[in-house]
């Protein structure tokens, strides 16, 4: 099968070397010296999937047509790399693998002939340098249709997907979109402070911010009406129950993840960005719980605070102390 995946980074280039190693015809598209690293020695996965360089054909923008487009940019930049690529997305099925809550609904505004699925991808992975993909922490990809949409193309989707990397379809997609929030939360204090996801539970201060910002975000999605859908082990019944317990038990929840992602340190995708120079996604992580929370007239200052604080760190390249969080979030 012929595949597109726009954007190759952490995700996209980890989901087309794994397609292009299952025997489709993959191109991607890519930017600067990662492009010119594929270009010239294809992509090279490593890590928990095992070792493969995939051959694939890689330009800035789709040059030929395809039976299935994946969408895998950064939450910001997705809408103007589908406009780049519209042409050649009219009639295919659209998979866009997003962080936070507005994936679906822009990918349609952006490509309304196109069968659009939404995707979540649960794996860790690293692209810190050019044409290399790291997989940290193998994990499933979920995918699901808006809310009353038809669920065909997203079972088709999920059939391909899944011959080569683990895939199943979710019926409760905007649940499955809050829960997958909520893992988010990990990556902002890794990039404010510079230090991993595992750095920032093990140290006690930071453990305590990381895990109100998590109940922050369940009590929001609890205001809003979500039933979470079950991700990584966390189902609406225990993430209301996390969001119910004492701030120093609940702690056991960002302690737990930790120890899922295992002994490899993982920076998080939003630190990644920091440390390429590139704009982060934080307003589609911690930002759409603040904007969930003032549709229903709400606040989440938490989550409010540590976008500000990863803005800063993104204009000034200087990360924070754990000591300079903590007076910021009493």
């Amino acid at each position: 099968m012929r595949v597109g995946v726009v954007g190759a980074g952490a995700v996209g280039g980890a989901i087309a070397a794994l397609l292009a190693r299952g025997g489709h015809e993959v191109e991607v598209t890519a930017r600067g010296a990662h492009l010119e690293a594929i270009r010239e020695g294809g992509i090279r996965l490593c890590g928990g999937w095992g070792e493969y360089t995939a051959a694939v054909t890689a330009s800035e923008q789709l040059t030929r047509s395809a039976e299935l487009v994946i969408v895998a940019t950064k939450a910001q930049d997705a809408v103007a790399a589908i406009r780049e690529n519209v042409a050649l997305m009219r009639g295919v099925p659209v998979l866009i693998v997003q962080n936070g809550l507005d994936g679906i609904s822009n990918a349609q505004a952006a490509s309304p002939r196109s069968d659009i699925v939404g995707a979540l991808a649960t794996f860790a992975s690293s692209y810190l340098s050019p044409g290399v993909i790291t997989i940290t922490t193998p994990g499933p990809t979920y995918v699901g249709v808006a809310e009353h949409g038809n669920d065909v193309p997203a079972r088709y989707v999920a059939g391909i997907l899944n011959a080569v990397m683990p895939t199943s379809v979710v019926v409760n997609f905007r649940g499955a979109q809050w829960t997958k929030l909520v893992i988010n939360q990990v990556n902002a204090l890794p990039a404010i402070t510079g230090m991993s996801v595992q750095g920032v539970v093990a140290d006690r201060h930071l453990r305590r911010i990381m895990t109100a910002s998590m109940r922050e975000n369940v009590w929001i999605g609890m205001r809003s009406r979500v039933t979470f859908a079950t991700l990584q082990g966390l189902s609406n019944r225990g993430l209301r129950l996390f969001a119910a317990l004492p701030l120093w038990i609940a702690q056991v929840l960002p302690a737990l993840m930790s120890r899922r992602i295992g002994a490899t340190p993982n920076p998080g995708s939003t630190l990644q960005s920091i440390r390429r120079g590139q704009a982060t996604e934080i307003d589609y992580l911690n930002g759409a719980v603040v904007r969930a929370a003032e549709a229903i007239g709400r606040s989440a200052p938490v989550n409010a605070t540590l976008v500000e604080m990863v803005h800063e760190v993104e204009a000034s390249g200087v990360f924070l102390t754990p000591d300079q969080v903590a007076d910021r979030i009493r």
